[in-house]
Parts: structure tokens; C-alpha cells; sequence
């Protein structure tokens, strides 16, 4: 399912602000960047609201994300700089202003998170996958507002403890992912959360990680989808929720 054929008026404001960068990181290559998204916060909260809408309230029990950012060595952040900053903005500006019972003048850090702890119950327990490192951006906020505990998908020796790993094909080279053994226990509902998706193998690695551990993956969601790429066919019939697609012309 694709939210664009749903004509939501929040849809055309985030593709507006996805910013199109020819031949990177290789010739031929049109990358999808969204940090020009994450620039306009009215555009970030709209795309974290829309898969907050569709997953809120569904049993789901994983959400799974990837860091896999492209950079030059010189500026990188780190994970912790896109995680941290990630949960800020959530509880700063998508908690905050969903909840009536928050003072909106006297909005701070440990305030805020006082009042979120007395106001807010979860009734069912959910998990969020981020597949890094843009998965890493929208994972957490999502998991946050549904009730559901973030599980990151990373690439190799980056995780400190036992892992699991799973290789796959990029459609420029090829990579791996990891994950924590004991992040997710058998019979859990599982959605990986991603930016984008060209030729599906970085989330069919995803989903192979989870469901080699036993989880159920109930669907992949994904900001963008390039689909003359076909990857949603590589997805073996598992559902597949985006946003926005590109077409080259």
C-alpha cells in the first residue's frame, strides 16, 4: 500500500522537501536526501505522523531501523547524534503538542518528560526496527508514540554485544546487517521502518535477521520508493506502506 495514491495533503509538502543530488555517492546514482526534510519541522512531524496513524494501536511488538548514512569521514555525527536527536525533536515537538494536558509556555526537557510519564499509559507493547542510518531517524519517534521498543539494525562491529548478521546486495555494492541477539524474542510483531527502498535488499535483510529469531514481520515502511528499481518485488508478497515515490524522467 502506497500513502501517496491516498492523496493526503501532508503527502505533498514532504516530497516538496526531499532534495534529489545526481550521481552520489556514484555516477548514475540519484541520491534521495532527506535531511533537507528533517530541515522543516512541519514536513518531519507530517511524515512521522502518517506512519505513527497507520501503526498505533495494531499489536505490532518490533520496530526495526538501519544506519547506513553515506559521508564524507569528517562529518560523522555518530549514531548517538541522530538517535538522541531524533527522540529530542519526538518529545519536544511531536508529544508535546498532542497532548492538551502539557503547558506549552513552560516546555523543557524534564518538564515535559514529567508530564508525558503522568499522562501517557501504554496498554500494549510494541518494537520499532531502524535500519541504520536513516531507519535510525524515523524509528524512534515512531516506536515512541506507538508504545514500542527500537531495535537497531547496524552494520558490522558496531554493536558491542552477541549478534546476529545477515549479508545482502545493495544496488551499488554490497553490506551487511546486525542485531543484537536477545533484542526480539520469538512470536513478537515486527515493522521495519527505512528512508527509502530501490532494490529491496537492505530490507529483505531486515527481515530475514528478524524472522530467523523467530519474529513475525508485519510489513516494511519506508519514506520513499523508487520503483522502477522493483524492489518491492523482491519483498516475497510482504506488505510494503510508503509515502512518496520517485519516477526518473
Amino acid at each position: 500500500m502506497s500513502a501517496y495514491r491516498d492523496e493526503d495533503p501532508r503527502l505533498h509538502g514532504i516530497k516538496t522537501k526531499i532534495r534529489v543530488v545526481p550521481h552520489f555517492p556514484k555516477s548514475g546514482i540519484m541520491f534521495q536526501d532527506i535531511t533537507t526534510l528533517l530541515l522543516d519541522p512541519k514536513a518531519f512531524k507530517d511524515t512521522i505522523d502518517l506512519f505513527v496513524e497507520r501503526y498505533k494501536g495494531k499489536n505490532i511488538s518490533v520496530v526495526a531501523g538501519k544506519y547506513l548514512l553515506y559521508y564524507h569521514q569528517q562529518h560523522d555525527f555518530g549514531v548517538p547524534f541522530f538517535f538522541f536527536s531524533g527522540v529530542y525533536l519526538f518529545w519536544r515537538v511531536v508529544v508535546v503538542v498532542s497532548l492538551t494536558s502539557v503547558d506549552r509556555s513552560k516546555v523543557g526537557g524534564v518538564h515535559v518528560c514529567e508530564k508525558v510519564g503522568r499522562n501517557m499509559h501504554w496498554t500494549v507493547l510494541y518494537i520499532i526496527f531502524g535500519i541504520e542510518a536513516r531507519g535510525f531517524i524515523f524509528g524512534p519517534p515512531i516506536a515512541l508514540a506507538i508504545g514500542a521498543k527500537f531495535v537497531p539494525l547496524r552494520k558490522p562491529k558496531k554493536l558491542p554485544g552477541k549478534v546476529i548478521s545477515q549479508e545482502y546486495i545493495l544496488e551499488y555494492g554490497r553490506d551487511c546487517l546486525e542485531m543484537h541477539v536477545g533484542a526480539v524474542e520469538a512470536g513478537e510483531r515486527a515493522i521495519v521502518v527505512d528512508d527509502l527502498i530501490a532494490t529491496g535488499g537492505t530490507l529483505c535483510a531486515a527481515m530475514d535477521l528478524l524472522e530467523r529469531v523467530g519474529a513475525e514481520v508485519v510489513e516494511c515502511a519506508c519514506v520513499i520508493e523508487l520503483p522502477e528499481l522493483k524492489g518491492r518485488e523482491r519483498l516475497n508478497g510482504k506488505p510494503l506502506y510508503v509515502l512518496v515515490e520517485y519516477l526518473e524522467v
